[in-house]
């Protein structure tokens, strides 16, 4: 978090933003659409300030040091797990760990739960891995954002049907 403290105003000007989610007086939360398009962008060799400033962000308004901070926290993320580490992970987030003992039941629930989980996984896997055999036959090069887009319907298509 910044040491700038946003006015009511610069609250209101951010909120119009389409690539923020969220604002308030010391923070910025960021659509996980826009943290796929900078990252896209940067690693095409643009640099951070330019990319918030063609979206629309006033540097003076949010601060050289917030955009660099944030460039570096979402490349560490797009390293360690790709595209997916660039979302946001307190959407479902579990909240506190349990302290106490759990009974026989309650472990082969989340067993049962953690097997429904993988399950899902290898599903989800083996229809990205049909996607892209099929791009790789068609010769098709794609962004980063599209590739993004294509696992989000997958996803999407999941849920459907189950």
């Amino acid at each position: 978090m910044s040491k700038i403290i946003f006015s009511t105003k610069e609250i209101k000007i951010l909120q119009k933003n389409q690539n923020v989610q969220r604002v308030s007086g010391k923070s910025i939360m960021y659509t996980d659409a826009f943290k796929n398009k900078f990252m896209d962008e940067y690693l095409s060799g643009k640099l951070p300030r330019q990319i918030f400033t063609e979206k629309g962000f006033g540097v003076d308004v949010i601060g050289i040091k917030r955009i660099k901070q944030s460039a570096y926290r979402w490349k560490k993320a797009y390293e360690a797990n790709g595209l997916i580490g660039l979302t946001d992970s307190r959407k479902t987030a579990s909240g506190r760990p349990l302290e106490r003992e759990l009974t026989p039941t309650e472990i082969i629930e989340r067993k049962n739960a953690r097997i429904k989980l993988l399950e899902g996984q290898l599903e989800l896997l083996k229809k990205l891995e049909v996607t892209e055999r099929r791009l790789l036959n068609a010769s098709y090069s794609l962004k980063t954002s599209r590739v993004y887009q294509l696992i989000h319907e997958t996803v999407n298509k999941m849920d459907i049907s189950e």
